[in-house]
């Protein structure tokens, strides 16, 4: 279930959709519960998505009923705009989140209206297909440890380098976005707390201080 924050509006749109749309597009805010989902896999893709605050995670059910998640999005990311008419994976809110949502076409014609604006769709379009390769090169990993360290530096460069890097998703989205077992994230992250790497606050243990960024920034490479 969603609750609508305010009723469509003719507004600027903040972020990416700032620098891509140039101009004014028609937008609405909506509210999506923990757990809520945004976008069904095979849906019609009409809207496109800008978080304002929460997350948002995008995953495929494999026939075997596992879950491989393809990407988590952040406060100011944007999702949902497919190269086709309709979504390959279901969008799911992580924790409660705010969205901005626009017309799909609406965006294409403001971008393409535009000086410049088949530059700016193609960038985005190759922004989607950068982070789908560098997936795939983490997913090829053969180490467990590469592919945690990978994910929390990844994490830590998308939100500004925080002290404390806190994590809206839990060790089983982890897993699943790392193609792992959860009881393997779990001895990866103790083997990097034993090692003086990082340490965990609060009793969720989503509240991590990078003690050794080099150290892991190694173990990536």
């Amino acid at each position: 279930m969603l609750v609508r924050v305010n009723a469509p509006s003719r507004r600027s749109v903040d972020g990416h959709l700032t620098v891509l749309a140039g101009e004014r597009v028609f937008s609405s805010q909506f509210k999506y519960p923990r757990g809520a989902e945004v976008f069904g896999e095979r849906e019609d893709a009409e809207y496109v998505y800008q978080i304002i605050s929460g997350a948002v995670r995008t995953y495929k059910l494999l026939p075997d009923g596992r879950r491989q998640i393809n990407s988590f999005h952040l406060a100011g990311d944007m999702f949902g705009l497919e190269n086709g008419t309709i979504h390959r994976f279901t969008a799911e809110a992580i924790v409660e989140t705010n969205v901005r949502i626009m017309r799909r076409r609406s965006l294409i014609d403001a971008m393409t209206n535009e000086g410049g604006g088949a530059t700016k769709l193609l960038i985005l379009f190759t922004r989607n297909l950068q982070h789908a390769e560098n997936h795939m090169l983490l997913l090829g990993r053969k180490n467990a440890l590469e592919k945690v360290a990978a994910f929390l530096l990844e994490m830590h460069e998308r939100l500004a380098h925080p002290k404390e890097l806190t994590l809206p998703m839990s060790r089983r989205d982890i897993a699943d976005y790392l193609g792992l077992t959860l009881e393997t994230v779990s001895r990866a992250l103790s083997t990097m707390r034993d090692r003086k790497m990082l340490c965990f606050n609060g009793v969720t243990n989503r509240k991590i201080v990078l003690l050794d960024r080099e150290g892991l920034a190694e173990i990536d490479t």
